[in-house]
């Protein structure tokens, strides 16, 4: 009989196996590679339902290597956080496979792909049953190759080829302060087990407590686009619409946001403080760039971004001190539970929308400009109710999923922080705006190309996703009224006193209406782009806020860190180089010199031998 661990092992396993078996032998057999990737899927999903509601907490662990006194190990930490994103990974790692049988139906690397596919949920499963931080650090550069191999699908693409390369850097300079928090904490700690971790007191010194985790979110801010490092995530959309549902909506993006979850018992209130900082900004920039984005992906992207801010300040912010069982001073991040609250929530409806992008684009033969689009509502009906679902539920329509979590989100912060709830209630403006703008200019209003008058439902695999994620995303908000599967993490959810909860509900209804009547009031479907047309200097503000970052980041490339090389370059050459260049030339000088002295003539060596003795009496004798 198979226990909890083994099955944990198999759903960790059967991906990789897919996608060796796919490497190996259906690199050119498409469907059957697509055949074989979705049924371990499947079998995933069912096997993290029943780790998560039958098979138990667990821990498991054996030695992989020792360096020294540092010993790694290889083992599994289930519990109520791992069972909840493992659930997650599931079910949205199955529908985007299920969903991708039909959008990609036609690709000619179709067997590539469901290959990169099932590789990186493996990847992403390891680092939600990882017990340790360098096993977590494994996996997280498993999922930033998988990411890589996936914007990268359609290669002949130069703006795709891009677009990976530029995920893969900039994630690597997040990973690279991960690391160094790693190092740090075994040098302090003496462990990267998250067991221990979470039983010992602190660091030693107080500096040491501050830098570990901050280097420990950089990998953060890179995984999950936070700023300054959130430049690579829109231009990840130039792979394929299931890629950017499954990595940079739900799951992969969310990796950031679980990892900090998971190192909670390292914060100290100064890093809690910077980490709220860094997803309070975020957040809003997100949210203006979002606002004049024509590309229906990079709005999601955008909003990917600004939700993905969300969740880190609210993580930053439910910072208190408590008093555990021993007596000791403990801080509880008390903003877990509404970090993962909003995780989970905006892991079903963010996929749904990204989903039911595609299936427009799909339909419309990959037109993405949603000022080229238009009257889509009465061609694709399903379409058109499930993204209504998803703008809904992501603009915190009361009932939906995203209404509760947001709302335990700007309750924490109205208790804790006034000014970050100002910056959150002012994105959620903003994102009741640019969401209904879309809604209104996709499916609203008549056909604005030949593209949109042909386009109709997809097939089967694609509705069939699309149903079962909008199911979720109205339902997913109540998940917390049955505790006993993830009670670990549901108990962990602030519960606002009466007064805060009124004030939250009254501003999320206000923000609700406000952000979306004045889409609805401002934007018309027969203008190119209402905002450029009518407030023009607005448009051009947030066009370059848009790229200020990518601008910078060139002008520093070009302007400085090419200069500087060629300055090293400079001194490498002249400096370095010419001295030891000058040394071999001094050496063949003296080699030369010695071999002209070399005559063979028996006379001539007498007399350097007499004039050498001449030297040497006159050293001896003081004359020299």
């Amino acid at each position: 009989m198979m226990t909890p661990a083994h099955i944990a092992f198999a759903v960790l396993t059967l991906p990789l196996a897919s996608a060796a078996f796919t490497a190996f032998f259906l690199r050119r057999r498409g469907r059957t590679a697509a055949a074989v990737s979705v049924g371990v899927a499947g079998l995933v999903t069912a096997g993290a339902l029943y780790l998560a509601f039958r098979g138990g907490r667990f821990e498991i662990t054996k030695e992989w290597f020792s360096l020294g006194s540092l010993t790694v190990c290889f083992g599994f930490q289930f519990d109520d956080l791992a069972a909840l994103m493992l659930v997650i990974v599931g079910i949205v790692g199955f529908c985007v496979h299920v969903f991708s049988l039909g959008y990609m139906s036609d690709d000619a690397a179709k067997g590539r792909y469901f290959g990169g596919l099932s590789i990186f949920l493996f990847s992403m499963i390891g680092i939600v049953l990882a017990d340790n931080l360098f096993m977590i650090f494994v996996f997280w550069e498993l999922v930033g190759f998988s990411s890589w191999l996936l914007i990268n699908h359609w290669h002949e693409r130069p703006s795709a080829s891009a677009a990976a390369k530029k995920a893969f850097i900039v994630n690597r300079v997040g990973d690279l302060g991960f690391l160094l928090g790693i190092a740090m904490c075994f040098w302090t700690r003496g462990t990267i087990n998250l067991s221990d971790l979470a039983v010992q007191t602190s660091s030693g010194h107080a500096a040491y407590s501050r830098a570990i985790p901050l280097l420990l979110f950089c990998g953060a801010v890179g995984k999950s686009a936070q700023l300054p490092l959130q430049v690579w995530l829109p231009d990840a959309m130039e792979g394929p619409t299931p890629v950017s549902a499954l990595i940079h909506a739900a799951t992969m993006v969310a990796a950031g946001i679980y990892m900090l979850c998971r190192i909670q018992v390292l914060m100290v209130p100064e890093a809690l403080t910077v980490i709220m900082w860094v997803g309070v900004a975020t957040a809003l920039y997100a949210a203006l760039c979002a606002v004049v984005q024509r590309d229906i992906k990079k709005v999601l992207a955008y909003s990917t971004l600004s939700q993905l801010g969300y969740m880190v300040a609210a993580f930053g912010l439910g910072s208190t001190e408590a008093i555990d069982e021993t007596g000791r001073i403990v801080l509880v991040a008390a903003g877990v539970g509404a970090a993962m609250f909003h995780l989970t929530t905006h892991a079903f409806f963010k996929a749904l929308l990204f989903l039911g992008s595609g299936s427009v684009i799909h339909a419309c033969h990959h037109e993405q400009d949603i000022f080229r689009m238009g009257g889509l509502a009465g061609r694709m009906r399903l379409t058109f109710v499930t993204f209504t679902i998803g703008v809904a539920a992501i603009a915190g329509m009361p009932f939906l999923a995203g209404f509760f979590s947001k709302d335990a989100i700007l309750a924490l912060a109205y208790e804790n922080n006034r000014a970050a709830f100002s910056v959150l209630v002012l994105t959620a403006v903003l994102t009741a705006f640019y969401m209904v703008r879309v809604w209104k200019l996709v499916f609203l209003g008549e056909p604005r190309s030949d593209a949109v008058i042909r386009a109709h439902e997809g097939p089967f695999s694609i509705r069939f996703s699309l149903v079962v994620l909008a199911a979720l995303a109205v339902v997913g908000g109540y998940y917390r009224s049955y505790p006993r599967a993830f009670s670990g993490v549901i108990t962990l959810i602030p519960e606002a006193p009466e007064p805060v909860h009124r004030i939250v509900l009254a501003a999320s209804l206000a923000v609700l209406v406000l952000g979306a009547g004045a889409a609805l009031a401002f934007y018309r479907c027969d203008e190119e782009d209402t905002l450029r047309v009518r407030a023009p200097g607005l448009f051009k503000a947030l066009l370059a806020l848009n790229l200020a970052f990518d601008r910078s980041y060139d002008y520093y490339i070009e302007k400085i860190q090419q200069r500087f090389a060629m300055l090293l370059n400079f001194v490498d050459r002249l400096g370095i180089a010419g001295l030891v260049r000058a040394v071999g030339e001094a050496v063949g000088v003296v080699g030369l010199g010695a071999q002209a002295l070399q005559t063979g003539r028996l006379s001539a060596y007498v007399y350097w031998f007499l004039a050498g003795l001449v030297i040497l009496w006159a050293f001896a004798t003081g004359l020299l």
